[in-house]
């Protein structure tokens, strides 16, 4: 299982894709955070990354997506798919190892975005003046929802062998899981279970987590909703195999 995680991850960071995806992940989130008159924090003038943590999961929805498209469908568009689980391995730990790099990545992805807050923290007035305990659950929180859109990023990879139609996939089912339930909430045919419809979504949990409190609920949502794809990409592979 380490070997499949480690060569999955060292593919990933062998190949300009990733170093790409992240680039232009961390440069979006930048001119967004900082230069784009609407969401600057200069312009906003308040010492906080609210809207940094708000814009975020905007960019997941294309950065996980391309990091995941390629993880089982490049294996069989390259008949590597039949070598690798003829090993002495099982499809379950094959699945979670290559999720695992998956998520390594999203980490890598968000550990320099850490400057923001330390920038922000030295331009606060007095200096330090930041809620350093939202910030915290907020990253727990993009981390969490990391995990939940990788988790469907390996579930669509594991459908079609297209890397295209693999992150056209992954892109839609990340942004149903996030927004969809929302959207379907307000619908005036299910005003009378909005709330339930809503708590089924993502959007709430993670935003419950942005303010700092970390609830077991939304835990124990964001494993059970990793856990549920990763299952179902289980079904999937095995019954290809």
């Amino acid at each position: 299982m380490y070997a499949v995680f480690k060569r999955e991850l060292f593919s990933f960071l062998s190949s300009m894709v990733a170093y790409i995806t992240i680039g232009i992940f961390l440069l979006v989130s930048g001119l967004l955070l900082w230069f784009f008159p609407d969401t600057s924090i200069l312009d906003y003038g308040y010492a906080e990354l609210d809207g940094f943590f708000s814009l975020v999961p905007y960019l997941f929805m294309f950065l996980i997506p391309a990091i995941t498209m390629r993880s089982f469908a490049e294996e069989r568009r390259e008949g590597t798919y039949e070598l690798l689980i003829t090993r002495p391995i099982q499809i379950w730990q094959i699945i979670v190892a290559k999720y695992l790099a998956s998520l390594v990545l999203v980490l890598f992805a968000l550990i320099p975005t850490l400057i923001y807050y330390y920038s922000i923290s030295k331009l606060g007035f007095p200096e330090g003046n930041i809620d350093s305990g939202s910030v915290i659950g907020s990253y727990i929180g993009l981390f969490l929802l990391g995990a939940a859109f990788t988790s469907m990023g390996i579930f669509s990879s594991a459908l079609t062998k297209n890397q295209v139609i693999a992150f056209v996939i992954s892109a839609a089912l990340c942004a149903f899981a996030f927004l969809g339930f929302d959207y379907s909430s307000q619908l005036a045919a299910f005003q009378s279970i909005g709330n339930i419809i809503s708590s089924l979504g993502i959007n709430q949990h993670y935003t419950s987590i942005s303010r700092g409190v970390l609830d077991t609920r939304d835990l124990i949502y964001f494993i059970t909703f990793s856990v549920l794809f990763l299952l179902v990409t289980k079904m999937i592979m095995g019954g290809k195999r």
